[in-house]
């Protein structure tokens, strides 16, 4: 299978060794720990899990809503297919899920915005998470925030102006919601980016999967950069 953090949201640059170790630390630990996963959860109510993950327990399934697509997790055989065609979700996005499911305890989302360094275990990992998220999308979009706004919008942002103009919100996950927000630069200072988190969002999802979710969000913002309007 290709590497995590590309299947996250898109290629990593040849020689971008914080990837790199991202990925390979990932691709074992998920691989692996979807046998621990699975035991775990089919001990738990999945009707418990739904409500304290912000999904819906309906016909033998757990409902929710995965980067703006319906998906389905049965249950207990904790597959999950897409609800629009029906197709299973890759391997990846299938353990991004039941990680989601083990990990969320109903904690409200707390309106405040956090950096990546502010999450639990944080601190050490934010340079290379700021490599990879925030640094990429002020290379792209730096002189260019209007096709950074129209990008926000092609995969489902909401604009969030009280962060700045040039400020968008996403949700992944029911309960998880992140921010990209980008300050351009001009021939004095340098653009910078950089992706936030909710406050809450460890309750949902632990750190590293965080990192995957705000890589995720860096790809797919890059792969939508949409041509300027006529």
């Amino acid at each position: 299978m290709g590497g995590l953090v590309e299947q996250a949201g898109g290629p990593a640059p040849l020689g971008a060794d914080d990837l790199a170790r991202v990925r390979i630390a990932w691709e074992s630990s998920m691989l692996h720990s979807l046998d621990r996963l699975r035991p775990s959860l089919q001990a738990r109510s999945p009707q418990h899990m739904a409500e304290l993950s912000r999904a819906r327990w309906e016909a033998g399934e757990i409902r929710l809503t995965y980067w703006g697509r319906p998906v389905a997790v049965s249950f207990p055989a904790l597959q999950a297919s897409y609800a629009d065609d029906g197709l299973d979700l890759p391997t990846f996005d299938l353990a991004m899920l039941l990680f989601y499911l083990e990990t969320a305890d109903g904690t409200p989302l707390a309106g405040r915005w956090i950096g990546y360094r502010e999450l639990p275990g944080g601190l050490f990992y934010h340079q290379a998470f700021q490599g990879y998220s925030g640094d990429r999308l002020a290379r792209a979009f730096g002189r260019d925030p209007a096709a950074f706004a129209r990008a926000g919008l092609a995969i489902g942002g909401a604009l969030l102006p009280e962060l700045g103009p040039s400020a968008a919100a996403f949700n992944p996950l029911p309960a998880v919601r992140l921010a990209a927000i980008l300050w351009p630069g001009d021939d004095e200072f340098p653009a910078r980016a950089a992706i936030l988190f909710d406050a809450a969002a460890h309750h949902f999802l632990p750190t590293d999967g965080l990192a995957l979710v705000g890589a995720g969000l860096t790809g797919r913002l890059l792969k939508a950069n949409p041509p300027a309007p006529a």
